[in-house]
């Protein structure tokens, strides 16, 4: 485990280097990882397990995701089973379902995790607000976790092209003594770039904080706002799009990912320069009190009491779809598909 200083705060981290996949797959020799849940995480992180040779089984229950579970070479009555006979079988119960699914299938799950097992999560949201959740694990079993800083699709896809999505990881409960060496070993099988240490808490904290705000609702927000205010000012779907989202996505973007934002403004027109370092001074103070209002929300458990209360309506789903409908076809993003299609790698 290396320790790096990010500005004067020292971090435990663990690369590939230091702990190669071949030393994961000893950790783990004698483990049957069971991936229960083949949503979102559940098949990038099964898929990567199995290619990098460990024993895993998958539980799911019938349905549409059960048939690509099928469809990705999982074999019913072989490494494919119901979500109780794979927790059984698992010596680690890899729990990939969402929040929502979780608190459902908890008392399916809950009976098989016998002692000694490790029950694992890529979320902390169930074991933070447990005395919402109900999922209160046996004292007998070690309780870990590691979270891709990504979608299941990107983890899959990254580690097809032989790179590795970084993941934080964190030990809730040690009953075994070798619960940091299993989690970093599922942390290097599933694929991972590197790892970075936290806990439950503040992954859930900050993980909701940041779906909430700067990864996808102030995002949405503020490109809403610009584009509303240039369209109100006559401005074309056109130019409001491309000045609001394209530029940033297609242009800026891998700029600032690839070197920092200080070589992104360095790289752009002084009058660019200049209007972004008089301009970042407002839109921070203006967002600051909002960001810290939601951090409150989150870290109180109102968020996620809104997420439980939400997710566990009957007609969640469809009012869900209903919203993303509105979304996708609000002038701003029917104007994106228009100019995905001008994008020179369709022609």
């Amino acid at each position: 485990m290396a320790q790096l200083n990010f500005g004067g705060t020292i971090e435990n981290v663990v690369t590939r280097e230091e702990f190669p996949l071949a030393k994961a797959l000893e950790v783990l020799k004698n483990e049957t990882i069971a991936v229960i849940g083949y949503g979102v995480q559940g098949p990038g992180q099964s898929l990567n397990l199995r290619d990098n040779g460990f024993n895993v089984i998958v539980g799911q229950r019938p349905g549409r995701t059960y048939d690509k579970a099928v469809a990705d070479g999982w074999v019913p009555g072989e490494t494919l089973f119901g979500i109780e006979e794979a927790c059984a079988r698992g010596t680690i119960v890899m729990c990939l379902l969402s929040d929502a699914a979780v608190i459902s299938v908890w008392p399916a799950i809950k009976p098989h995790l016998t002692e000694g097992k490790a029950l694992y999560f890529s979320h902390g949201f169930a074991i933070t607000w447990n005395d919402r959740t109900g999922v209160v694990p046996p004292a007998n079993v070690d309780v870990i976790m590691v979270a891709p800083k990504g979608s299941g699709t990107s983890l899959r896809t990254m580690f097809l092209e032989g790179r590795g999505l970084n993941s934080s990881y964190a030990v809730y409960q040690d009953y075994t003594g070798k619960a940091l060496e299993r989690t970093i070993a599922l942390g290097i099988g599933v694929g991972s770039g590197y790892l970075f240490e936290t806990t439950f808490q503040r992954e859930a904290t900050s993980d909701l904080t940041g779906e909430r705000g700067s990864l996808m609702g102030a995002i949405q927000g503020l490109l809403l706002a610009q584009y509303e205010v240039l369209r109100e000012n006559g401005h074309t779907p056109s130019e409001a799009f491309n000045e609001t989202v394209e530029e940033l996505t297609q242009s800026l973007m891998p700029l600032f990912a690839k070197n920092g934002m200080d070589w992104m403004y360095a790289n752009c027109s002084t009058t660019a320069q200049r209007g972004a370092l008089d301009w970042m001074g407002p839109f921070h103070d203006a967002i600051k009190p909002v960001v810290r209002e939601l951090y409150e929300s989150v870290r109180s458990g109102q968020e996620a009491q809104i997420s439980i209360d939400s997710n566990s309506r009957p007609d969640y789903r469809e009012k869900l779809g209903e919203e993303l409908r509105q979304l996708r076809e609000s002038e701003m993003w029917q104007a994106a598909v228009t100019v995905r299609q001008l994008r020179p790698e369709n022609e």
